[in-house]
């Protein structure tokens, strides 16, 4: 038995806070009868609906996927354009979801999931799990590091206040400039590198959280190993 919430954040279907909107909203039914705040219920017994489509029970362990995204694929479901998107990338499972996201030419770590109630945990601001990124980019990064180490206002008055800061030079006037956050506000490392004045030519989100990068190859997948798995599901 579960929480009417969790059963729905574990298909997949919403965030835990999502669900409480929607069986607020009367959008959910157990056995026909409208759902209640807090009710529990038996996923592999009780017939869960939403707006009258069923709800498909959890799996009994949620499926975690870890992908190297590659530049010019877009972190969403679908696109009207007809760009390929993450999806493409990953087998076809019910309920699989995205953990935050990477914009369109970014490349790196992106955690897929159908553990909807983990995905939004991991994040949520207050659950201050550190991101590294990785910036190929032309410009004084040296002095960059110096100033970003002590914050930095973006052009919307938001400071960002990376836990660390590193660089190394990568040859023809290029730096790598490393930068760990431990926040996902939008295009924030980009938008890091254009208020220190550095050109970015190439962005990899190299770790999120325990999971690192390694040598996975661009566009390929690879399971949560079972350290990181630990770590997530303690989290």
């Amino acid at each position: 038995m579960m929480r009417i919430q969790r059963a729905l954040a574990r298909s997949g279907i919403a965030s835990r806070r999502r669900a409480d909107e929607l069986v607020a909203a009367g959008r959910v039914r157990v056995n026909g009868q409208l759902a209640r705040i807090g009710q529990s219920v038996d996923p592999d017994r009780d017939r869960i609906t939403v707006d009258g489509a069923d709800v498909a029970p959890p799996a009994a362990s949620a499926t975690w996927i870890v992908l190297n995204k590659p530049g010019g694929v877009l972190t969403a479901r679908s696109d009207r354009a007809g760009r390929r998107t993450v999806f493409d990338l990953v087998e076809d499972v019910p309920g699989l979801t995205y953990v935050g996201r990477l914009d369109y030419m970014t490349e790196g770590v992106l955690l897929l999931t159908t553990d909807g109630a983990a995905a939004h945990r991991l994040t949520h601001p207050s659950a201050g799990v550190e991101r590294t990124y990785v910036a190929t980019v032309r410009g004084d990064a040296v002095s960059a590091a110096r100033v970003a180490r002590g914050g930095v206002s973006l052009d919307d008055g938001d400071v960002v206040r990376p836990v660390d800061v590193a660089t190394r030079a990568a040859g023809q006037r290029r730096w790598e400039f490393e930068v760990t956050i431990a926040e996902g506000k939008h295009h924030e490392i980009r938008r890091l590198c254009q208020a220190l004045d550095l050109d970015v030519e190439r962005l990899v989100r190299t770790r999120f959280g325990p999971v690192r990068l390694g040598n996975l190859p661009s566009g390929a997948t690879r399971p949560l190993t079972h350290a990181e798995r630990q770590v997530i599901d303690n989290g």
